[in-house]
């Protein structure tokens, strides 16, 4: 497969901390990576760097055989798209008028949409299934109403490369399926190559082809969900023990947590 997007030694860090030490990884044309790790390990991190939202202390990230840093803003945006886990949006706009957003980068200086711009813009959220909000103002929508729009605004950009922070962390177990479907959909039938920060390890294995798992800012492994996804890692990195089975359904990893405490058991009343 074509790499896309590669990190060569990334270090960065906030004033005087780093916290990426020497990343590394490829990216591939049709794949998702799926980004795991405890909580401060540096994923969220890892997105803002690969974005140029945060200078690199050292290393270089590269799109193709070209370095980032030679990218205009505007190129860089028809190029990368970012789903954060949480949309900062000040004013009321329609969950339209904030899906078109994603059509900027496209648009020449001073220029309104076109019609197959509006055509994308439905058809992004025909996806994600927010047609039924298009005019509501975004401040009425629920957390996951809301996630769904901004996911589309995404596609409304046509990226290659699709950089997600948590993506579902807002949506219930029917949306959560029905957005990995489509993300999966995407890099099969599109060949958009996606990198994909996640908490939940069971949802990662299922549908990530690859784990980078990264512990205090640094990669501790990479490979297959079958290969990452073992006790000893799980406890090494999160520190919690865990049982490791296959799904019934796919054979992907999922996995049991081991509760640390003694579950009581009632005894009925003489």
């Amino acid at each position: 497969m074509d790499i896309v997007l590669s990190a060569d030694q990334v270090s960065c860090g906030y004033e005087e901390r780093l916290v990426l030490e020497r990343i590394s990884f490829d990216l591939h044309r049709g794949e998702m990576l799926g980004v795991i790790g405890p909580n401060g390990s540096g994923k969220s991190t890892l997105i803002r760097a690969l974005t140029r939202i945060l200078s690199l202390e050292s290393g270089s990230v590269w799109v193709g055989s070209e370095d980032i840093t030679s990218f205009s803003l505007r190129r860089l945006a028809q190029t990368i798209a970012v789903i954060p886990q949480q949309a900062n949006i000040p004013f009321a706009f329609s969950a339209f008028e904030l899906v078109m957003m994603g059509r900027l980068p496209h648009l020449k200086r001073f220029r309104r949409e076109r019609p197959e711009d509006v055509d994308i813009v439905w058809e992004a959220m025909r996806r994600t299934d927010c047609l039924q909000f298009c005019d509501r103002p975004i401040y009425e929508l629920s957390g996951g109403e809301r996630q769904r729009v901004i996911i589309a605004r995404a596609l409304a950009q046509q990226p290659g490369i699709l950089l997600l922070d948590e993506p579902t962390s807002y949506l219930d177990l029917n949306h959560q399926i029905e957005v990995f479907d489509l993300l999966r959909h995407l890099c099969a039938h599109d060949g958009m190559a996606m990198l994909c920060v996640s908490h939940d390890l069971n949802l990662a294995a299922e549908y990530c082809d690859r784990l980078m798992m990264i512990d205090k800012g640094r990669v501790f492994a990479v490979g297959t969900p079958e290969e990452i996804l073992t006790g000893p890692h799980i406890q090494e990195v999160f520190g919690a023990e865990v049982t490791v089975i296959r799904s019934p359904n796919t054979g992907s990893p999922q996995i049991i947590l081991n509760p640390r405490h003694a579950v009581a058991t009632l005894q009925p009343a003489l």
